[in-house]
């Protein structure tokens, strides 16, 4: 399952360099599938969804920092726990319910998105 930011969120931002797929944004900013991925013009993912990789994407939350549930795979394939997780200091970083993922399909993400790696 994809990780998401409670709003107990402090804004620190210690989160958003740590995520491998550039999955985590800072609230209110626009993001795209191909930041930080091998992902370019339009692709189809994993769940079926054609996308343009190069569009800008409305912001999950204006609030918080928030991460892309397309774009997340739980760190699978780079560590071995979820980065996010590891540096937030208040423990806002936590398995999102509505987006869950069976390990299979979280490492067949994670090659989609990087098939150079």
């Amino acid at each position: 399952m994809a990780i998401i930011i409670t709003d107990e969120c402090i804004n620190c931002g210690a989160c958003e360099p740590e995520c491998p797929n550039t999955a985590i944004y800072e609230g209110a900013d626009d993001w795209r599938y191909k930041d930080g991925t091998g992902l370019d013009g339009s692709v189809v993912l994993p769940n079926g969804k054609q996308v343009d990789a190069d569009e800008a994407q409305e912001p999950v939350s204006d609030e918080i920092y928030y991460i892309v549930p397309d774009k997340c795979t739980e760190c699978k394939g780079f560590h071995e726990e979820p980065q996010c997780a590891a540096v937030c200091p208040v423990d806002c970083c936590v398995p999102d319910d509505d987006h869950v993922e069976t390990e299979e399909e979280l490492l067949g993400k994670q090659r989609f998105m990087h098939p150079e790696d």
